[in-house]
Parts: C-alpha cells; sequence; structure tokens
C-alpha cells in the first residue's frame, strides 16, 4: 500500500509496505503552528482499509514496553497497545494506514497543561490543540487514552497548595472542565471523520499502581479522587456514541506483571491486554459499560 499524506501533514517520504502502513507526521508543541488542519475532504475509503489514528501521550508510542516507538516514526513492529492493534487488522487481512499522534507527556487540555506547568512538569502539548485536529479524514477507528499525566498534574499542583481551602471543589471543577474539553475532542473528532469508531479507555486508580507506593496516605487518597473524577468524566462519554473501556474496575489491570519497572506505563502484558479491549470493541462495535462503582474506586 502506498503511503499518502493525511490531510495537509506532510510525510517527507512515502513508504509502500504490504498491508500495514504508518503516517508520519510533524506536530508543532510550541510557538507557531507550522501545519494546520485541512479543511478538503477525506479520500473515500476502501471496504478492506482501516485507517486508524491514535490519540495519546507516551502510552500511544509504548514506553515502557520492549519495543517502544519514537513519537511520528515508523513503527510496526512495536509493542504498544497501538501498534498492536494495528498488526492485529493487518493479521486480518486488512489494509491499515496508522497515524499515531501520541505525544509523551501530553494531557487532555490548556487547563491541566497550565496547571501542570505552574509546578514544573514541562508538559509539552495538550490533546485537545494539538491531536484532535490531525486525525485522518476518513478515518475508520479512532483511539484515545488520556488523563494519567493530568492526574499527575493535578496531584502535584495539590501538594503544591492549589486548591488548600477547598480540595473537594478544586478536585470537581477541574473534572467537569476536562470532561466538557474530551467532548470537545470528541466532536471536533467527529466532524473530521464522521464514520469513524472512537474507542476511548477510561482511567485506572492511579493510586493503586506500583508507582504511588511511596506516597503518603493523603496523597493516594488525593490521587484516587482526582482518577475517579476524571474517570467518571470519561465514563459519561457512552452517551456520545463513544465506546468507553473499562480500565478502573477491571481487576486484571492491577496485578504486578502489568506494568514496566517505573510502575506507570504498562509492560508488554499490560500493553496486550490494552490491545485486547481495544481491538474486540473496534471490530465488534460494542463494549460494556463501565461500572459506576467498584472498590478499585475506595482503596484508600
Amino acid at each position: 500500500m502506498t503511503l499518502r499524506p493525511a490531510d495537509n501533514l506532510q510525510a517527507k517520504t512515502p513508504v509502500t509496505l504490504k498491508r500495514l502502513a504508518l503516517v508520519p507526521v510533524l506536530v508543532v508543541l510550541a510557538g507557531c503552528d507550522l501545519f494546520k488542519p485541512g479543511t478538503q475532504p477525506g479520500p473515500v475509503v476502501p471496504e478492506n482499509a482501516v485507517l486508524y489514528s491514535a490519540v495519546g501521550a507516551s502510552d500511544a508510542i509504548g514506553i515502557g514496553a520492549s519495543v517502544p516507538c519514537l513519537p511520528f516514526v515508523e513503527c510496526p513492529n512495536g509493542t504498544g497497545y497501538v501498534p498492536v492493534i494495528a498488526h492485529r487488522f493487518y493479521v486480518a487481512g486488512k489494509d491499515v494506514t496508522l497515524l499515531n499522534l501520541g505525544i509523551p507527556g501530553a494531557v487532555l487540555n490548556p487547563e491541566i497543561e497550565g496547571i501542570g506547568n505552574s509546578v514544573g512538569r514541562d508538559i509539552p502539548a495538550n490533546m485537545l490543540e494539538r491531536e484532535g485536529p490531525f486525525v485522518q479524514r476518513s478515518a475508520t477507528l479512532v483511539t484515545i487514552f488520556a488523563g494519567g499525566n493530568d492526574a499527575n498534574a493535578i496531584g502535584a499542583a495539590m501538594n503544591a497548595g492549589a486548591g488548600v481551602n477547598d480540595p473537594n471543589g478544586y478536585i470537581a471543577n477541574i473534572a467537569q472542565n476536562f470532561g466538557r474539553d474530551f467532548r470537545t475532542l470528541i466532536a471536533n473528532i467527529r466532524a473530521r471523520a464522521p464514520d469513524a469508531r472512537i474507542v476511548v479507555f477510561n482511567l485506572p486508580n492511579l493510586a493503586m499502581m506500583p508507582y504511588a507506593s511511596g506516597y503518603t496516605l493523603t496523597q493516594k487518597r488525593g490521587l484516587q479522587q482526582i482518577a475517579v473524577a476524571l474517570s467518571q468524566q470519561i465514563n459519561s462519554l457512552v452517551t456520545s456514541n463513544v465506546l468507553v473501556l473499562d480500565l478502573m474496575c477491571d481487576g486484571r489491570w492491577y496485578q504486578s506483571n502489568t506494568f514496566s519497572s517505573d510502575g506507570f506505563h504498562p509492560s508488554d502484558t499490560g500493553y496486550a491486554f490494552m490491545a485486547d479491549l481495544g481491538y474486540a470493541a473496534a471490530t465488534s462495535g460494542t463494549a460494556t459499560a463501565p461500572k459506576s462503582a467498584c472498590g478499585q474506586m475506595t482503596n484508600f
């Protein structure tokens, strides 16, 4: 299959691959907007084609996996969940064009980008402005995983004193805005690719993950509250014709072999688990509704 640049995102060199192609893309993270989303209609998609755009952060490029990928670089053998999903379509005989928009460190919206950077987290981008507008036109599949970096940024800001007079109200307000901007992201993607199947992972209880094991009980409770609040906003997307996959309440997610050595990013096992869920939803068009309550929401 001959690679073509997606809209006006210029690929320097076309790549011809058997049934699997990745569209390289340059996203400007700061300063001028060198590339802006195009307005021309997308191409007609052959019946056997899968045009897959992945929106995410370091997870999208498989940080923590045995074969991680570099941002915006062809990586068909990566063991993160995005290349694994693409490879499964390839094995099934599909022509797959993958546009992996994942930016390590990215958060969902400008508000949380500002919150994180105010406490020195050096967040490079937000998905609402730097990823959503570049989803392939005529995409047939879009996956989104957002919230991990956001929760950590909010937690760091609270550790630095943000919301000290009303921590519950502070979290609730940011979570509400997170949900609002997530719905905007979905609406913008649908405007670009109206026929795309959109599959979203909700957020697990980060306080139960190994990287938070050394946190104080107060910090764990705060991180749990943030993660649950953001995940509940993601769960509400099911009313927007979005398939939401439930990491929060799936006990399999919290097994020790799910995580890489940093305790935050998934291991190959964790990414394979995500790929299992994502591929099943992408091919069937169905997913079990996320639970509104479970023990993993109240562990601390």
